[in-house]
C-alpha cells in the first residue's frame, strides 16, 4: 500500500476515534444536564434548553461522523462489514443508537426543553448510550468471536479475500463529514447528506471490487 493511501485511512480511524469518544462525553454531558435539571427544579429551564442545543449542535453531529467513518471503514478495509462478529455486532448497535438518538431521544429532549421538564428517561437513555459506546469501544479493541459464514466463499469454501478500497474513498470519508458540520452549523440543524453518500460510494466500491475478484481470468492462447 502507498503511502498516500496509508496517510488517508489512517486519517479514517483517527476522526472515527475522535468523533466515537466526543460522542460518548457528550451522552455524559447529558445525562449530568438532564440529572441537574431532575433534580433541582428551579435549574429545569436552563438545563433542559442546554441539553438539547449540546444534542443538535454537537452530539449529532459527532454520531453522525462516527457511524458514516466507521462504516467506510469496514466496507474499506480487509475487516468487512459481516465478515466479523466484534464488526457486525458494532454495525448493529450503531444501527440501534441513531434510531433511538435520531427518533428518541432528540425529539425527547426537545420536548423537555419546551416543557422546561427532565424527566428520569432521557437521562436513562442518555446512560444506555454512553454505555453501548463504551462497550464498542471494547470490541474494537478487544475484536472477541469469530468470522462470520460470510467470511467464506460459498462455491469454494475458502476465506474470502477484502480488498482494500482506493485513497479516494477515504479521503471522501474524511472530508464528507466536515463539510456536513459545517453546513449544518450553517443551517442550524445536522445535515449529514454527503456522509450518508460516503458510505454509498464504500458499498458500490467494495460491490465492484468484489465482482471484479470473483470475475472469471480468461486464458491466454
Amino acid at each position: 500500500m502507498r503511502g498516500n493511501d496509508r496517510t488517508w485511512r489512517h486519517l479514517v480511524v483517527w476522526l472515527h476515534i475522535v468523533t466515537s469518544v466526543g460522542w460518548m462525553a457528550l451522552a455524559l454531558a447529558l445525562f449530568a444536564l438532564l440529572l441537574h435539571g431532575a433534580t433541582d427544579p428551579g435549574s429545569a429551564p436552563a438545563a433542559t434548553e442546554m441539553a438539547h442545543f449540546v444534542d443538535t449542535v454537537l452530539l449529532a453531529p459527532l454520531a453522525n461522523t462516527s457511524a458514516s467513518t466507521g462504516l467506510v471503514l469496514a466496507l474499506g478495509t480487509a475487516w468487512g462489514l459481516v465478515h466479523q462478529l466484534w464488526v457486525l455486532t458494532k454495525f448493529a448497535i450503531t444501527l440501534v443508537q441513531l434510531y433511538a438518538g435520531i427518533f428518541l431521544l432528540s425529539r425527547g429532549l426537545e420536548a423537555a426543553a419546551s416543557s422546561a421538564e427532565a424527566g428520569p428517561t432521557l437521562a436513562a437513555g442518555t446512560v444506555a448510550m454512553a454505555g453501548a459506546l463504551g462497550f464498542q469501544a471494547w470490541l474494537s479493541v478487544a475484536k472477541p468471536g469469530s468470522r462470520t459464514r460470510w467470511a467464506r466463499d460459498r462455491r469454494t469454501g475458502r476465506p474470502v479475500k477484502l480488498p482494500t478500497a482506493p485513497a479516494a474513498l477515504f479521503a471522501v470519508a474524511v472530508l464528507a463529514p466536515l463539510i456536513d458540520i459545517a453546513v449544518g452549523t450553517a443551517v442550524g440543524f445536522p445535515t449529514p447528506l454527503l456522509s450518508l453518500l460516503s458510505v454509498v460510494a464504500a458499498v458500490v466500491v467494495r460491490r465492484r471490487a468484489l465482482r471484479a475478484h470473483a470475475a472469471p481470468v480468461p486464458a491466454i492462447r
